[in-house]
């Protein structure tokens, strides 16, 4: 008996899966057909899956070629499976060419030319609307957001807009984006959604604007630096039946998911304690960062990293709150310390330009404790400890890229109907990050220098 395998996610499942299928079995007398679990397919890179797996598998059966179907979940699998089974040939489509020459040591390979002109981007642009988004801005976040971009499927990047022409034409040029503009309105003509890529004091403005032309909004951390405006954002996206989501990349990836699901489960007992760190020396002493006296500072540029875990794990109901820092001579924070009280735990987050800490998180209980070591905003692996260390268990996740293809990928998720990240960063977590925002900079701008404390 010649037995055949192929592998594939069969995602919204159409003509050219179909016949590949029939070709496979063709080649043998028993088809083995691998399909790929969600988990998988984002640990490789593919975040735009629709179907659910069991879905997925069902489709594959209804062809009636496949006498065996099994899940594929992680890498290396396919040398086992073909050793397993004792395949002869292992089939995939000529995109793959070249890819799995490896397993030619274990089988014959083929690769199959793929049905020209069918695709499950083009089936999801049938059933799931491609949507068009447009950068707000177009500084050091959005040269990030375009190559992230190209690894989430339904949605095109579209233009720039950005009050200064030249640096949108530049921008867009480089980028090989379709338009730019300096004229808002007719931005908003050419988008279903935007990013804001803007500095921190324009957030609240352009997000309000661009909800009011009934386009999404992914808005860059923070929000807004006043909870009324956060408050004011929400209601008015959920009045208007859009997508809003403050895009702290952290908060989408699987890493950090994992970590919270993971303490949340109990296994380190009743948390007591949660410290974060996220310093950065800018050498470039002219950044707007280190100059703009009312909006810049270590709080306001990292602040809502450091808040994160402390808003998901503890909330927003805490019963103290401190701050310290120490300042800049033009009356900006180059370090902060903030200090919160709650009513059987404490937290502290710290940021900094001009002094440099470890960069971790650690999460103590009452059993143990967690430690998510520099850079731990992207989260790759974390410690669980006990007082026994024989105990001790290392969890390692993915991160992919520069992290910003996982939140894109959730609001795109959640524009077409799918809002699988509500969990993820909710309302009310946001909300309760620009009102701790709001209240360090009230306290910041109205505490003078001290002699000793100015750094720089």
């Amino acid at each position: 008996m010649k037995k055949v395998i192929t592998y594939g996610t069969f995602d919204l499942f159409h003509e050219g899966h179909y016949r590949l299928l029939k070709r496979a079995k063709a080649l043998g007398d028993y088809l083995i057909v691998g399909v790929t679990t969600e988990s998988f397919d984002q640990a490789r890179g593919k975040l735009n899956v629709v179907d659910a797996l069991m879905t997925r598998i069902e489709n594959v059966k209804k062809t009636g070629f496949a006498d065996e179907v099994i899940v594929e979940d992680h890498i290396g699998q396919k040398v086992e499976d073909i050793q397993k089974y004792g395949v002869d040939i292992f089939v995939l489509g000529s995109d793959w060419e070249g890819k799995f020459d490896y397993l030619k040591d274990f089988c014959e390979v083929r690769y199959l030319e793929r049905t020209r002109g069918i695709s499950s981007t083009m089936k999801r642009a049938s059933s799931h609307k491609i949507v068009r988004i447009g950068l707000i801005g177009n500084g050091r976040i959005a040269k990030r957001f375009i190559p992230e971009s190209h690894f989430v499927s339904g949605m095109e990047l579209t233009g720039v807009y950005n009050p200064r022409r030249a640096s949108a034409e530049k921008f867009a040029h480089e980028q090989d984006l379709e338009f730019f503009t300096d004229d808002e309105e007719e931005f908003y003509q050419h988008v279903d959604a935007v990013d804001i890529c803007t500095p921190h004091q324009y957030h609240y403005e352009y997000a309000k604007r661009a909800l009011e032309h009934g386009k999404h909004v992914l808005c860059e951390k923070p929000i807004a630096l006043k909870k009324a405006e956060a408050e004011e954002l929400f209601d008015l996206a959920k009045e208007k039946g859009l997508i809003l989501m403050e895009a702290i990349k952290t908060a989408y990836t699987p890493g950090f998911i994992r970590l919270l699901s993971m303490v949340q489960s109990g296994v380190i007992g009743e948390i007591r304690d949660v410290e974060s760190c996220f310093t950065r020396i800018f050498p470039n002493d002219s950044s707007r960062e280190l100059t703009d006296a009312e909006h810049g500072g270590s709080f306001t540029e990292y602040g809502s990293y450091t808040l994160l875990p402390i808003v998901k794990l503890l909330g927003g109901n805490y019963k103290n709150i401190r701050f310290e820092c120490f300042k800049a001579t033009n009356g900006i924070d180059l370090y902060t310390k903030v200090y919160f009280d709650y009513e059987h735990s404490m937290a502290t987050a710290k940021t900094g330009l001009k002094v440099k800490s470890d960069g971790h998180l650690l999460i103590s209980g009452t059993k143990g404790y967690i430690m998510v070591t520099a850079p731990w905003w992207k989260t790759t692996e974390f410690e669980i400890c006990y007082e026994d260390f024989t105990q001790n268990e290392k969890v390692f996740t993915k991160y992919l890229g520069d992290g910003l293809r996982y939140e894109l990928s959730d609001f795109i998720s959640a524009i077409n109907g799918n809002p699988r990240g509500d969990f993820k960063l909710t309302r009310t977590e946001s909300i309760a990050c620009a009102d701790i925002m709001e209240k360090f900079l009230a306290w910041r701008n109205s505490t003078p220098i001290k002699e000793g404390v100015v750094i720089g």
